[in-house]
């Protein structure tokens, strides 16, 4: 039976992420409240107690403010951490008083972050640090630099990537010691150019990835963690009112019902159990508050590893139109 990448590395065995982008309230410098440090502490728990012990925070996630209130719930109840995978990410700059919206994989913009993503979750060290998308201006060799000094002072233990192509992974193979360990995709099934061969389609506008270039045998290859944002795409199959959706995304969330109906549990399930169902072992990271919803995705792995392969080419088929690449 295939495992995860990051098991094969006695990483974690949580094949589900709780991403902690919706923490700390709005995108701005208002103060954090008492309500949004509960609601953080609510899906802490909730995700714990549904066997998830991975969380997915950026540096950026409402400027600051996700990694801060996990940082004050860590603070509070220390003995969380040792039964925790945290992983992080750098590298996005907002508009400031220096320049435009803009990507900086500098070796000293990358020790600044990290010390600051430390400090707010006032943990000693990350799991995993991924760079936040692609930088066209990477020097590979001043993200080696970075990554040995991080290693070395004990603040980072393993290291990877979001949004990156292949090319982009082995430059910085190419430069670093440390193996790249995750590269985190949009991936769901109202997204499907990760899976099509040899087609790619949707392509975000500022995408650098290109999922149609072997990304996914190459990182099964190479023992990379596939992690998936965004798995349950906001809804659309599982609840999001469907008003002016294709005639492809009615009839996939009706499929999706009738499977979970079916099969006696949660939409979310079904959507999530689809993605894993790969053989790539993918590892999606949901990204909610919600605590009845992430108690919704609990029985995605059981149903990945019922779905068989009409069920899973149902639901593809249903998706795209009826029709296969």
């Amino acid at each position: 039976m295939r495992i995860m990448p990051l098991e094969k590395r006695n990483i974690t065995s949580s094949r589900l992420v709780l991403g902690c982008m919706g923490f700390g309230g709005s995108w701005d410098k208002t103060p954090i409240t008492n309500e949004q440090i509960s609601a953080a502490e609510q899906a802490i728990d909730a995700a714990l107690s549904s066997g998830i012990t991975m969380f997915d925070h950026a540096d950026i996630y409402t400027k600051g403010k996700a990694e801060e209130v996990f940082g004050r719930i860590l603070k509070d109840r220390p003995g969380l951490r040792d039964n925790m995978v945290i992983q992080s990410k750098c590298g996005i700059r907002f508009a400031d008083e220096h320049g435009v919206g803009r990507y900086d994989f500098s070796r000293e913009h990358i020790l600044h972050s990290v010390d600051g993503i430390l400090n707010r979750l006032q943990t000693d060290y990350l799991d995993i640090l991924l760079l936040h998308r692609p930088d066209p201006l990477m020097e590979p060799e001043e993200v080696a630099a970075a990554f040995e000094q991080l290693h070395r002072s004990g603040k980072v233990r393993n290291f990877g990537v979001s949004n990156m192509n292949k090319g982009q992974i082995n430059i910085l193979q190419t430069y670093s010691d440390f193996p790249i360990i995750v590269n985190q995709l949009e991936m769901s099934l109202h997204k499907l150019d990760w899976v099509d061969q040899g087609v790619s389609v949707n392509q975000p506008a500022g995408m650098a990835t290109h999922f149609a270039d072997g990304l996914k045998e190459y990182s099964m290859i190479n023992d990379i963690q596939i992690q998936a944002w965004s798995p349950l795409a906001k809804g659309i199959f599982t609840g999001k009112d469907l008003e002016g959706a294709s005639e492809a995304e009615v009839a996939t969330k009706e499929l999706v019902e009738k499977m979970a109906t079916e099969k006696e549990t949660t939409k979310e399930a079904i959507v999530l159990g689809w993605l894993m169902r790969h053989p790539a072992k993918i590892q999606p990271v949901i990204g909610t508050t919600n605590v009845e919803r992430i108690k919704n995705c609990q029985d995605a792995i059981r149903q990945s590893e019922l779905m068989t392969r009409e069920e899973w080419y149902a639901l593809y088929v249903s998706s795209r139109g009826n029709k296969l690449p």
